[in-house]
């Protein structure tokens, strides 16, 4: 009978590709492991893998073409109102699904030897129906170690609070395991009012963390060795047992072959390390004032730039001469690209044309221009990017920090002078020397006898202690 892996991403493509890549470095070990990968609709969608249409059945079918040891399963989806916010939509979704999940999971187990699930956190509700199986259950950290440190120590943190987050002064720091000094605005805005859902919903999703029978997390340790250690020696959940923490990154998704805007093709025209990457993720939308603010700055920084474009959904059917300055695109064109709602990402980082990042702080975007060696202008926007910040800013050194006033608008000058400063400035030198050599320590991390091969590898004991930073017990992965 097959040893069989089952994956669990959330909602949304960067969450599939990231459970994929695992999935695919699993099997470079293990080569005899089947994985089974289970994908979670959005609600009051019909997505089946018979629509050749959707993007997500043309990308598991493609993965499933090349790995045929990597399948794919799609959960029904399922009649729902969301009330969170969209990055929080699999928090609420999840548990709606989760007899789905019991039944395919029975179903996989009569047929093969099912090893362990590995649950993306935001569908930490599945484990209570996996609890049920007697399966152990792992987590997959898309994020930071930071920021897992943050959830490990977030029940304790809960428990030992004298007043919410939402009422401390701006000024008061925050001290954490492991973690640069926090203040307010560095916490994530979902965890700051205990009376609300998100809240409510990301302390049971610690909890389930903490008694899970280990969590990847896709980070390496020269790029976060104080917090790595700092968990590792048990300091985040000092009420009770630390999992068994494996840093397996950088694990970035392949690159696209697609580039239906011509965006390498502009930059193959365009000098070495010469522009700069306007980029903000999946849900970066912008309002109408905030684009005229961006283009006000590209235009003042007189450096070439090339922009990924997307709005409020209220004006997408507006075209970019309506949204952006009367003018703009004709005056920059000699030195400036703008495309609307997606490019190829890491192809653009990997290209040689590009010498810096604007970058709203998604971990995956942060590992990519890691791993191309882009130094980065920090922009966050929801979540916990605000803290990926911090770890880029102030623990590697890697990135310039945007200031940002109320509700995380920048003002176009502000942005011309930290595009200039991070291309023309001897402290933009510096953090490029940095990023480089952050990129050579990626790269050993994942060579053999690298770190993070290491923890693929290798297992901690029992109860999830280390005899030392870098010498714990060798156990073999139990699957």
């Amino acid at each position: 009978m097959k040893d069989t892996i089952v994956l669990y991403p959330a909602v949304g493509s960067g969450h599939l590709m990231s459970m994929v890549e695992l999935g695919k470095l699993i099997l470079t070990h293990h080569p005899s492991f089947s994985i089974q990968i289970l994908i979670l609709n959005p609600p009051n969608q019909n997505i089946t893998t018979n629509n050749n249409n959707d993007s997500t059945t043309q990308y598991t079918t493609s993965i499933s073409s090349k790995f045929p040891s990597i399948n794919f399963q799609f959960i029904p989806s399922i009649s729902l109102t969301l009330t969170l916010p969209l990055h929080l939509h699999t928090l609420e979704l999840s548990p709606h699904c989760n007899h789905h999940v019991h039944h395919i999971l029975q179903s996989i187990s009569k047929t093969t030897n099912l090893k362990g699930v590995i649950l993306d956190f935001f569908n930490y509700s599945a484990s209570q129906v996996i609890n049920t199986l007697q399966i152990p259950i792992y987590f997959y950290f898309t994020s930071s170690a930071s920021m897992l440190s943050f959830f490990l120590h977030f029940p304790t943190f809960h428990k030992n609070a004298t007043k919410p987050i939402k009422d401390f002064d701006i000024h008061t720091p925050i001290e954490l395991p492991g973690l640069p000094r926090l203040f307010v605005d560095d916490w994530p805005e979902e965890a700051v009012d205990p009376t609300s859902p998100s809240y409510q919903m990301l302390l049971e999703c610690a909890k389930s963390m903490r008694e899970s029978d280990g969590i990847f997390v896709n980070s390496f340790d020269a790029i976060e060795r104080k917090v790595i250690k700092a968990m590792r020696d048990g300091l985040c959940v000092p009420d009770g047992t630390t999992p068994l923490i494996f840093c397996i990154g950088p694990v970035i998704s392949a690159l696209y072959e697609k580039d239906e805007n011509r965006c390498m093709r502009w930059l193959d025209s365009q000098p070495s390390q010469s522009v700069v990457l306007l980029s903000f993720g999946s849900m970066g939308r912008f309002s109408k004032a905030q684009l005229n603010e961006i283009a006000i700055g590209l235009e003042k920084s007189k450096q070439r730039f090339l922009w990924i474009v997307r709005t409020k959904l209220d004006l997408e059917e507006l075209s970019l001469d309506e949204l952006l300055p009367k003018g703009f695109l004709e005056r920059t064109k000699e030195n400036g690209m703008v495309v609307r709602n997606w490019a190829p990402q890491r192809a653009i980082l990997s290209h040689d044309s590009v010498g810096g990042f604007v970058t709203h702080c998604g971990w995956n975007s942060i590992l990519e221009a890691i791993c191309e060696g882009v130094p980065m202008i920090t922009w966050p926007l929801y979540a916990e990017q605000k803290l990926n910040r911090l770890i880029l800013v102030q623990e590697g050194k890697i990135a310039l920090k945007l200031n940002q006033s109320t509700n995380r608008f920048v003002s176009g000058t502000e942005l011309g002078e930290r595009v200039m400063e991070l291309m023309e400035s001897n402290k933009g030198k510096e953090i490029r020397d940095n990023i480089l050599k952050m990129k050579i320590s990626a790269k050993k991390a994942r060579m053999e006898g690298g770190s993070s091969v290491v923890d693929l590898k290798r297992f901690g004991d029992s109860k999830g202690e280390y005899d030392s930073w870098n010498n714990y017990h060798q156990i073999p992965l139990p699957f």
